[in-house]
């Protein structure tokens, strides 16, 4: 960048604009600082008369409106304002606006929050025409980003980059520094004083403007966006968005921008209000704290969290999760598709399961449409058989009965199974009325049986206690498989933890399954929990004659019962009609491996697709208004533990590395009157197998999904841009063109290479250099990170180089499992798994041959990501040569930085 001769206009002009910004920011500072310290009482203290128990929403509200202004004061008087604009009307009258990050404060009419419409001020161009709210159509002549910070001497704006129609963009390092040159001018007698004084502002005047230095570890702050990023964040609430774009591009930033304005209810527009009250609260959860964030990886989390909180915009673990957790917390604790210690669930998850052809993942959606098709028509057919059955049956009211659900049933094919089950609904009571009579009747003649027993031997409870308890300790059960296909929920009461009671409860359930089984001329399985009962039994169970009354009667229940909650059946049904997909289809030799697993371990592709099917049946019930009105209802309460999971707002960070299957099932949790998801990713950047790969998988996610591309990188140098795009080219990736910002600083210095690096002291002996060049051209050392190919080079390389720069007091830190601990100014070293989403001033990728190796299928997305993350500075070592794929880029590198010094 180079320094600027000004004239002597021009240097009063920027003498106007720094005097001018000093002030308001300091005025803004003291009034924030005054109001977050005047004790005033709000909240709920500032209500007279408040009764407790009616008013909770309301108190809970104002103390959150409270706090949400204190933090804003907080923030101003750390940050008063981050831009300076002016305008000037059609009548050719100016007018200065301060834009601040959040709620401004009282006693400045042109303090904005940009989040206000008039924040769009701060984005547009030179030039551009806006129209202000109350219509008046004004033209940006001015503009300047400001950087405020306030030291021992006072408020000052650091790198403050300032356009106009006539000048710049200018960087001015200082606005003090500029105005204390001015009033040093004319104390300046001597010759050599006049000189340094005129070198002085020749060093704080530079024209463009520079990529700041990136100091931490940790997503960059960039309170302004550009004017096409600053137009997409303020779209409509209930849109389907999707950013696209090479890294450093911003899309995270106008991911976090859009959801702290769409959360704040006074800067959303009148139509936007008008929905988020027209649906309340989501199961009690105020639209404030209505949203949920899915990103890939724990690190990228926490950086995330940090970036949120500059942001004002409170973000626990329990609204930024990974989706591997969310994942497992779902189908373990609501859905119900997880076993648990209590007896519930169907699989066991199963990480590292390798069950899945290579077209499971690379043709996920077929591979759900299939499911999903097969398992709703299996659903259908067993309803089917079941209406028949009643229609077949010798009492009259299941004939009847069955008859009407047989004129419902008969056409379905094109039928939404939220009309299905609605129509079904309306059978409910009749169901009931039915399955409590029969029930009634074999209840009685089963407890005749067990009191039969009892009376015979006073200890034959403890005694069949004692053997169940046997059996489980032996674990001589088969619990892969139900013991009776037929048993509903409901037949029997939960297992009581008392030993005689249980052991009643497990003889009823014993014969009542053997009585099922005789009656549709079947056996029970030998291995099962009901069959070793039985066994031990003997003739202690049911007369035959009973056992085949009985059996007639349960299974005229068991029909029934299909239609007592049929949306809960179909829901909990899904896992285990899952496990019959996968055998038929193993069997096939379609989309699964032909070596076996267990029936009830399942893999986290697999959960995905059980998942979906059950959020979009759940989605598609819940949005039928009658439901929605009935929720409370038998019919319909199987839905309500989801209900809880639904938020007004889904956001997904790094989207391409989630399966169109996982972006799906985060869609389906979106209110479903809202329908806001906002998400943004890179195809180049997939470090997935498993992630979307293209438009076409994003689209069928939503076919309403308004995408969206940018492609301005603010990150990289222009020889690390350069080698970015030519890395695509040479891999075939998705083709994107990332320019450089016009005006902005943006040279670097060329990446360095080292190749025939196979043993652990050059290695460590190169990166030592290049870690002492880099501080000692910045003049200080910045943000820097190493990556490695695996988990178990971490640590040894950190120990290796942390005694290499022992000498220089530079700080080597082993992040083992992506964990960000150490200080800023620390080296850190990564497995290359962990890397998405985060930036540095400098990076160093060690063994890229070794990786193309170890990832053949992902070495290009790792070479890409990995290249990108760096700022100025990257190195690369070969333990041989590059790897041949890449081998055209050689030209592109240098072997050090020696010749090539670089300063900010």
């Amino acid at each position: 960048m180079s320094a600027v001769e000004l004239t002597n206009e021009s240097r009063q002009y920027l003498e106007g604009i720094a005097d001018d910004t000093l002030v308001h920011i300091a005025s803004i500072a003291e009034a924030a600082e005054a109001k977050l310290h005047s004790g005033q009482a709000q909240g709920a203290e500032s209500l007279a008369n408040v009764n407790t128990v009616t008013s909770e929403a309301a108190i809970r509200n104002l103390n959150q409106a409270y706090a949400a202004t204190r933090e804003s004061y907080r923030t101003l008087s750390d940050e008063p304002a981050i831009a300076r604009v002016v305008v000037m009307d059609e009548e050719g009258q100016n007018r200065t606006y301060y834009i601040c990050r959040t709620a401004p404060v009282s006693g400045f009419p042109n303090l904005a929050s940009y989040r206000a419409p008039v924040g769009r001020l701060a984005s547009l161009e030179i030039g551009t025409e806006f129209t202000l709210p109350n219509g008046t159509i004004v033209e940006v002549t001015e503009r300047a980003r400001l950087n405020p910070g306030k030291d021992a001497d006072g408020w000052d704006s650091q790198n403050t980059v300032v356009e106009s129609e006539d000048i710049g963009p200018l960087t001015i390092e200082s606005l003090r520094e500029l105005l204390f040159q001015v009033a040093g001018e004319a104390v300046t007698e001597d010759i050599l004083g006049q000189l340094l004084a005129e070198e002085s502002e020749k060093a704080n005047i530079i024209a463009g403007f520079r990529r700041s230095l990136i100091t931490k570890m940790g997503l960059r702050d960039q309170p302004i966006l550009d004017q096409y990023q600053d137009e997409i964040f303020r779209l409509p609430l209930d849109r389907r968005l999707l950013i696209l774009g090479p890294p450093g591009t911003g899309k995270t930033t106008t991911l976090i921008r859009r959801l702290g304005q769409k959360l704040d209810r006074e800067f959303l527009d009148e139509d936007e209000q008008r929905l988020v009250e027209s649906i309340g609260t989501t199961q009690g959860v105020p639209h404030a704290s209505s949203w949920l964030m899915f990103t890939p990886t724990e690190l990228l989390k926490q950086y995330l969290k940090e970036a949120f909180s500059r942001e004002g915009v409170p973000a626990s673990d329990q609204r930024i999760r990974t989706w591997n957790d969310y994942r497992r917390e779902l189908a373990r604790n609501t859905l119900g598709v997880l076993r648990t210690a209590t007896g519930g669930g169907t699989f066991v998850l199963k990480d590292g399961l390798q069950n899945l052809q290579d077209e499971a993942q690379a043709s996920a959606i077929a591979w759900f449409d299939d499911f999903d098709s097969w398992q709703r028509e299996a659903y259908l057919r067993d309803l089917r058989e079941a209406a028949n059955k009643l229609q077949e049956a010798q009492v009259s009211e299941a004939q009847a009965l069955g008859a009407r659900l047989n004129d419902t049933l008969v056409r379905t094919n094109d039928v939404p199974l939220a009309a299905i089950f609605e129509s079904l609904a309306t059978e409910l009571p009749q169901a009931q009325s039915l399955v409590a009579t029969l029930k009634e009747s074999s209840d009685k003649k089963v407890r005749a049986a067990l009191n039969l027993q009892h009376n015979r031997n006073n200890n034959f409870l403890d005694e069949l206690a004692t053997f169940i308890d046997g059996l489980q300790e032996a674990q001589l059960v088969d619990t892969d498989e139900p013991d009776d296909l037929d048993a509903e929920e409901g037949e029997e009461e939960a297992a009581p933890a008392t030993g005689k009671l249980k052991a009643a409860n497990a003889y009823m359930q014993a014969v009542r399954a053997q009585a099922r089984a005789v009656a549709s001329k079947r056996t029970l399985s030998k291995t099962s929990r009901n069959g070793r009962i039985i066994e031990w039994l003997g003739d202690r169970g049911l007369t035959g004659s009973d056992r085949e009354e009985v059996g007639a009667n349960l299974l005229v229940q068991t029909n029934a019962r299909r239609f007592l909650n049929p949306v809960k059946r179909y829901l909990d049904g899904i896992p285990r009609r899952y496990r019959t997909f996968r055998r038929e289809r193993q069997q096939e030799g379609r989309w699964y491996r032909k070596e076996g697993v267990e029936a009830r371990d399942i893999q986290p592709l697999e959960l995905d697709i059980v998942l979906l099917s059950i959020l979009r049946a759940v989605g598609s019930l819940l949005s039928r208004p009658g439901i929605q009105r009935n929720i409370d209802s038998p019919a319909w309460s199987s839905l309500q533990p989801i209900l809880g999971h639904f938020r007004n707002q889904i956001l997904v960070d790094e989207a391409t590395d989630f399966s169109p299957i996982q972006l799906a099932c985060m869609a389906a949790l979106m209110h479903h009157r809202l329908r806001s998801f906002f998400a943004c990713g890179d195809f180049n950047q997939r470090l997935t197998t498993w992630g979307a790969r293209s438009f076409d998988d994003l689209k069928w996610v939503f076919s309403d999904f308004d995408m969206r591309e940018i492609s301005v990188a603010y990150r990289q140098s222009r020889q690390l841009n350069k080698l970015a795009r030519a890395i695509i080219q040479a891999v075939g990736g998705t083709d994107q063109t990332a320019t450089l910002p016009p005006n902005m600083d943006s040279e670097g210095v060329a990446p360095a290479l080292l190749e025939g690096a196979a043993d652990f002291e050059t290695v460590t002996g190169w990166l030592a250099d290049r870690i002492r060049e880099i501080e000692r051209f910045v003049g200080q050392l910045p943000s820097t990170a190493i990556f490695v190919n695996d988990e178990s080079e971490v640590a040894p390389l950190a120990e290796a180089l942390n005694a290499s720069l022992a000498e220089h007091n530079i700080q080597v830190i082993a992040c083992l499992k992506g964990q960000a601990v150490g200080q800023d100014n620390d080296v850190r070293v990564f497995d290359i798994q962990h890397i998405k989403g985060l930036e540095f001033e400098a990076a160093f990728y060690i063994g890229i041959d070794r990786l193309a190796t170890l990832h053949p299928a992902l070495f290009d997305k790792y070479l890409y990501v990995g290249t990108t993350r760096a700022a100025t500075y990257l190195g690369i070592t070969c333990e041989t040569t590059l790897p041949q794929a890449i081998e055209e880029l050689r030209p592109l590198f240098g072997q050090d930085w020696q010749q090539e010094s670089y300063s900010r």
